[in-house]
């Protein structure tokens, strides 16, 4: 096995922070012993995180990528899961000839137990570079680098062995992601890897097989903390949130103040701000100015708070989320990839998550959108830059939902509204009938 030589690349060891190279490092190395003991009789296997680091190093002394798109790879039956990867110099790194990735579909919440760690590694050492990503954006379990031969054995012993899935990729639904929820999170205000569960079952045919303008997200966050960054990251985001009042325990307020309780602020946060300051870090930070404290007594005028979470995080044991939990669904967040990034706009303010109906109300939304969405977006035109073009009265329509003055971004610049004809009563035949008979006489 050549060794490569990767000044660049050890530079990257050199910062206070753990490097991806040490990792690859130390994969080349382990597979070069097992090499030497003959317990890897595979070249390309033996080659390929040591032909990984070659290349890389290549691409940064050349000022350009040697990864090339070769054409699609899969698994029969799916045209998602499987990222494919071929290096422009094979002679040079056969090790990396292909590299292809294979997304798996993580456990919703990320629960794991170490016998089913353990096995995916197996299968990888075997199959595969020995490299992983815990996780991908999206939220997959990421194998990094095998070759085309192997991938329906990977896929039959992911399947079969370990009872899981590949994730999506391409113009599809891609892996649907979830936080905690209720299993371990006191602010959780709906099940959400049950919700995660449910529609990934659901939309099975969408996450395998392509036939989306572009990619669609759903990501599902237990309440307005957003562990899994929905409003940032996903087509579809649904964040947890509830309609009544936060509930004040005034005596476990005056616990904090006086110093009974740490609270998450200040100097019990890792900072030097000496004793806890209601008024500094409660009241003062309020975006909405919705708390008050005044007499020993705080208070919350809760029709303006928008639930940043911050008075809860900070006093978890004096403040409580409400009773009358449900969900807010926002559309169209995105990366900045053709119009600039954008966040998630508000379609649907509340709604009630329960598993009693399948979730059909939320289903409803999704497909009301998606059946719009196949018609009316472009190739490569993620869900956002549609709404962005054709606007956002478009979409609620499409996804069938009331109109809200909170789906509102701004007031409107243009002082002129103009009616269809068919919204006004009698329509615009009335007013031309009126017109002419005036000018008739």
């Amino acid at each position: 096995m050549a060794q490569h030589k990767t000044p660049l690349l050890d530079q990257l060891e050199s910062g206070p922070w753990p490097s991806f190279v040490s990792d690859i490092k130390q994969e080349a190395a382990n597979r070069a012993d097992k090499a030497a003991k003959g317990e890897i009789d595979f070249q390309i296997a033996v080659d390929c995180p040591e032909d990984l680091l070659g290349v890389l190093e290549l691409s940064f002394t050349d000022g350009e990528t040697h990864w090339k798109h070769g054409g699609i790879v899969g698994v029969f039956g799916y045209g998602g899961g499987v990222i494919g990867r071929y290096c422009d110099q094979p002679q040079a790194f056969p090790g990396v000839a292909h590299f292809h990735t294979v997304r798996v579909a993580q456990p919703a919440g990320m629960f794991y137990k170490s016998d089913f760690l353990g096995s995916i590694c197996d299968i990888w050492e075997l199959r595969g570079s020995g490299l992983t990503n815990m996780h991908g954006s999206t939220g997959d379990i990421v194998l990094l680098g095998t070759t085309t031969p192997q991938l329906e054995e990977i896929f039959y012993e992911l399947t079969h062995n370990l009872n899981v899935d590949l994730g999506g990729s391409g113009s599809n639904l891609r892996t649907p992601a979830a936080c905690m929820g209720e299993s371990r999170c006191q602010y959780a205000c709906y099940d959400t890897q049950e919700l995660c569960y449910n529609l990934t079952q659901e939309y099975q045919d969408e996450l395998h097989r392509p036939a989306f303008p572009y990619k669609f997200k759903f990501k599902f966050d237990g309440c307005p903390n957003g562990c899994v960054a929905s409003i940032a990251r996903s087509d579809f985001s649904v964040i947890g949130t509830w309609r009544d009042e936060i509930r004040v325990d005034q005596k476990a307020v005056a616990a904090y103040v006086g110093g009974e309780y740490p609270s998450n602020a200040g100097a019990h946060a890792g900072g030097n701000w000496g004793k806890f300051d209601i008024k500094a870090e409660i009241v003062d930070l309020c975006p909405s100015q919705c708390v008050r404290y005044e007499n020993g007594k705080l208070e919350i005028n809760d029709k303006e708070c928008v639930r940043c979470m911050h008075c809860i995080n900070t006093m978890p044991r004096a403040l409580r989320i409400g009773n009358d939990r449900g969900a807010t669904i926002l559309c169209g967040a995105k990366a900045p990839i053709l119009d600039g990034p954008q966040m998630g706009s508000l379609l649907v303010p509340f709604i009630k998550v329960g598993a009693d109906n399948d979730f059909r109300e939320v289903k409803d939304v999704i497909e009301g959108i998606w059946d719009w969405w196949m018609e009316a977006g472009k190739n490569r035109e993620r869900l956002g830059e549609t709404m962005k073009r054709l606007g956002m009265a478009t979409l609620i329509k499409a996804a069938g939902v009331e109109v809200d003055a909170r789906q509102v971004q701004e007031p409107r610049h243009n002082p002129y509204i103009f009616w269809k004809a068919e919204e006004v009563e009698g329509g615009w035949e009335r007013d031309i009938n009126e017109y002419r008979k005036r000018h008739q006489r």
